[in-house]
């Protein structure tokens, strides 16, 4: 591929597992950091109760204050119909709804079934669309579940298929604690494919055995239309132990620069960012591209 399309998940995914709290301000911050950076697809807020994910708290007036250039293009998180709600009523311009690919993970990250999950996820992809913003389904731990450990490809298709019918714009597959394998990679596009031809695929990877890079680039050859990173490598699930970071947004353009795979992000503009998300978090940042420097350096 020639191109692909960066979703910068840094300011949900990157905080929802961090122990420092941002103000709105910070949020709306980074946020600007990555629009500066080049980035035109932000996930920028989750609509879910602060009580248990307290880093997503004051998701309304984040969208209230963040910058609105031509071209950008900023999702919510909802995990029901009250989220979307909220979500129409803060003016997002996607919503990302989560079905989890294993019973007892789904159990734990959202109290329902799988097939609860479904439903509600369908229920939600068409109902935003009536409201005229499309909507991506993830479906997490895609790639093995902390829990109950591998997770039937066969099973992630079934899941794909039933989305597939309420006619989502995307559907993206997630290695939500860092498990995956490149062949796992080429195996999930195969059934995607087959079970929702024509959907576009977007990819969600964390580097927490260090095969989130090789897999972006794996998915990637299968004709991803999109891959999430999060400035910094920040980022891991509250629901599941030892879900660390996601593939870092500097370290993933580095990769793909090179490979002549354009983007229109700005890395240097990335490392500064992610810089000033360390400090604001009082954190080493995970990512690599920060220590060792851009090649060439010019």
């Amino acid at each position: 591929m020639s191109a692909v399309e960066l979703v910068e998940v840094g300011p949900r995914d990157g905080l929802q597992n961090e122990q420092a709290l941002l103000s709105v301000d910070e949020k709306i911050e980074l946020i600007g950091r990555s629009v500066t950076a080049g980035v035109r697809r932000i996930e920028a807020v989750s609509f879910v109760n602060p009580k248990r994910v307290p880093q997503m708290a004051g998701a309304e007036e984040v969208m209230a204050g963040v910058p609105r250039p031509d071209g950008v293009s900023y999702i919510g998180l909802v995990l029901n119909r009250r989220g979307l709600d909220r979500a129409l009523a803060a003016s997002v311009d996607e919503v990302n709804v989560v079905v989890v690919a294993s019973e007892e993970f789904s159990q734990r990250n959202q109290g329902c079934s799988v097939e609860d999950a479904v439903k509600t996820a369908r229920e939600v992809i068409r109902e935003a669309r009536k409201a005229g913003v499309p909507g991506t389904v993830t479906i997490a731990a895609s790639f093995g579940c902390p829990f109950s450990g591998e997770v039937d490809p066969g099973f992630v298709g079934t899941i794909v298929a039933q989305i597939a019918e309420a006619d989502p714009a995307e559907i993206a597959l997630a290695d939500t604690i860092g498990v995956g394998v490149p062949a796992q990679v080429r195996r999930l596009a195969e059934i995607a494919t087959a079970n929702a031809p024509g959907v576009p695929q977007r990819w969600h990877f964390h580097n927490t055995r260090n095969t989130g890079y090789a897999n972006a680039l794996t998915a990637l050859d299968t004709g991803a239309r999109a891959l999430d990173a999060s400035i910094g490598g920040f980022g891991g699930c509250p629901f599941a132990p030892a879900a660390t970071g996601n593939i870092a947004s500097e370290d993933l353009i580095y990769a793909l620069d090179r490979s002549g795979v354009h983007t229109g992000v700005d890395g240097r503009v990335l490392i500064d960012a992610a810089n000033w998300l360390g400090g604001a978090l009082d954190k080493d940042v995970p990512a690599l591209l920060g220590r060792a420097g851009r090649f060439p350096s010019a």
